[in-house]
């Protein structure tokens, strides 16, 4: 009878180290699928027209900002779909809240371009976003497409 006690109480001990083991592992992010992605890819399109949207919210500048150029989109799926993504915006000729993509660039000295780093939780079946970190800098000249622009970013942001 003693032998069985011990073999049910090794059963048990087996199973809880198994239980805190897979809780830990939940709690550490662990991604399925890491790649890149493109600017037409399947929810980038919307997702960028939310990012758009919410930068001319936050942003205090009078003018609207339109998505100029896409850097780089990569897609990180967990237990939700994220996208960290590079992109390039510039200040238009319409006055907020107007905005559209037809409105046509500043030029001159109201000439305005920023670049911006946005990793955003996305859940495309119920278009829901939520940004998760944003960084933007302003920036003169064309920017390369690579994640060594992050280190601009990640350096200032701890200053800051």
């Amino acid at each position: 009878m003693m032998a069985g006690s011990w073999k049910t109480l090794k059963l048990l001990l087996v199973i809880l180290t198994v239980l805190v083991a897979f809780s830990d592992q939940f709690q550490r992010k662990s991604f399925i699928k890491v790649s890149e992605e493109t600017a037409v890819d399947d929810f980038v399109p919307e997702t960028l027209s939310y990012l758009n949207d919410q930068y001319n919210q936050d942003s205090k500048d009078p003018y609207s900002f339109r998505i100029i150029r896409v850097l780089r989109v990569q897609s990180l799926v967990t237990d939700h779909l994220e996208y960290r993504i590079l992109v390039e915006l510039w200040r238009t000729k319409c006055l907020k809240p107007a905005f559209n993509s037809s409105c046509a660039l500043q030029d001159g000295k109201q000439d305005k371009q920023v670049t911006c780093y946005f990793s955003v939780y996305v859940n495309p079946w119920d278009e829901k976003y939520k940004i998760l970190k944003k960084e933007c800098k302003d920036s003169k000249f064309p920017v390369t497409a690579t994640w060594k622009n992050l280190l601009f970013f990640s350096a200032h942001s701890k200053q800051g």
